[in-house]
């Protein structure tokens, strides 16, 4: 699905000094993934202050586990993979609601269009009708450009139930935006079927 990162060399040799404890390579390769892992989480949780935390946790676990990369997938297959474990027990931990959109004022277009910004809510709010662990698949695979093989190897899942999740996931999508119709405005407050 995607090609190798440029960096991934330079990720391995930055996780090799960080087995010999080189404080200065652990920061850099913090600085490179932190905002990505922001990113990635704060589709999965609602509160900065525990997106921030996980984040700290997840770059924990890379620095004690450093010598533990078995080097089977990508370096940043293994981190996506702490993240989205440690995602999923801060969600347990907070009895985790979805994140809301803020609603907008209505836009004054042509009837029938649907403004760029008002298409990203409404997939985001119909994300948020999907389980964790489907919506993490989903998230891994197209906002983050994942093939399958390393969703599994991050999830801790056989590649059949990564993709038996994504068809889940697919149809559930089509489901609910079929529901709310094609000209469904953000923020409208209508619930999934």
């Amino acid at each position: 699905m995607a090609s190798r990162p440029m960096h991934d060399d330079d990720d391995l040799t930055l996780l090799h000094r960080i087995v010999a404890k080189d404080r200065q390579a652990f920061e850099t390769l913090y600085y490179r993934y932190a905002r990505r892992l922001y990113g990635y989480l704060a589709k999965l949780l609602t509160q900065p202050e525990v997106i921030e935390e996980v984040v700290d946790d997840v770059m924990f676990v890379v620095w004690q586990q450093a010598a533990r990369f078995d080097h089977t997938s990508r370096l940043s297959t293994w981190i996506f993979g702490i993240a989205y474990h440690k995602a999923l027990k801060a969600r347990a931990r907070a009895g985790h609601t979805p994140p809301t959109v803020p609603a907008e004022e209505p836009q004054e277009s042509p009837e029938g269009a649907m403004t760029r910004h008002e298409l990203r809510a409404t997939v985001v709010q119909a994300l948020d009708t999907l389980s964790p662990q489907h919506r993490a698949i989903v998230e891994l695979a197209f906002y983050h450009e994942h093939s399958y093989q390393e969703i599994a190897v991050m999830t801790g899942c056989p590649v059949n139930t990564v993709k038996t999740r994504m068809l889940h996931a697919r149809q559930r999508l089509a489901q609910v935006l079929a529901a709310w119709g094609p000209r469904r405005a953000a923020g409208e407050g209508k619930t999934a079927p």
